[in-house]
């Protein structure tokens, strides 16, 4: 399977750089680059995706706010957002606004590569290298903790165990085994976790069991 991948970035030598590098990994094909948000809807339009690598900072539509109208698609691709980290705020709101993950844009190719191949699976980004510092940053929000903990009380006791490991940044197959369960079982509870929930991905699970302070 050939994982199409879109790149937004208003550096072009950003784009290019990516650009050759994702179409020289195994089972990746970049099939369009757009130079700022509001370009992204007619790429999408143009070019079948199943990945979008979305930079936050661009001059017309930031990442945050396209990150959102590419998640509010029919069938939509996964968007990863792509940060310099630490002169970007902005990391958090993207990922509450349905991105799967992170990467910083001086990334070694080969975990680029691995992060796109990852998401594509159902898995989300969330490196232990940054994870802990960005999730911090949702103490901020006074309500968090109080929504978060509203919001729980909809899921089942093993819905809760598999949303907990979800914010612990396990893949279905540790959940599994962690919780004697099938991988196909973890996964069917993820579903109706996202649908009770009514969140776009595992990502919003994690900051959500973070929020709640569970994680």
């Amino acid at each position: 399977m050939t994982i199409r991948v879109l790149v937004v970035d208003d550096d072009a030598l950003v784009r290019s750089g990516l650009t050759m590098m994702l179409d020289g990994a195994d089972g990746l094909v970049v099939v369009g680059e757009a130079g700022d948000g509001d370009q992204v809807p007619a790429a999408l339009d143009a070019h079948p995706t199943d990945i979008v690598l979305m930079d936050i900072r661009m001059p017309r539509v930031n990442g945050i706010v396209a990150t959102r109208r590419v998640r509010a698609r029919p069938r939509p691709p996964e968007v990863i957002v792509l940060t310099t980290f630490d002169s970007d705020e902005n990391v958090l709101r993207a990922l509450r606004a349905g991105a799967s993950g992170f990467l910083l844009k001086d990334a070694p190719p080969a975990e680029i590569a691995e992060a796109v191949r990852r998401v594509a699976a159902g898995e989300p980004i969330l490196s232990p290298r940054i994870t802990r510092r960005l999730m911090d940053r949702a103490a901020t929000d006074a309500g968090a903790y109080d929504r978060a903990r509203v919001a729980l009380r909809a899921l089942s006791a093993r819905e809760h165990d598999v949303a907990l490991a979800v914010g612990e940044g396990r893949t279905n197959a540790e959940i599994a085994a962690l919780l004697h369960l099938s991988v196909a079982t973890v996964k069917a509870h993820v579903t109706r976790i996202l649908t009770k929930l009514e969140m776009g991905n595992r990502t919003q699970i994690a900051l959500l069991m973070h929020d709640a302070g569970l994680c």
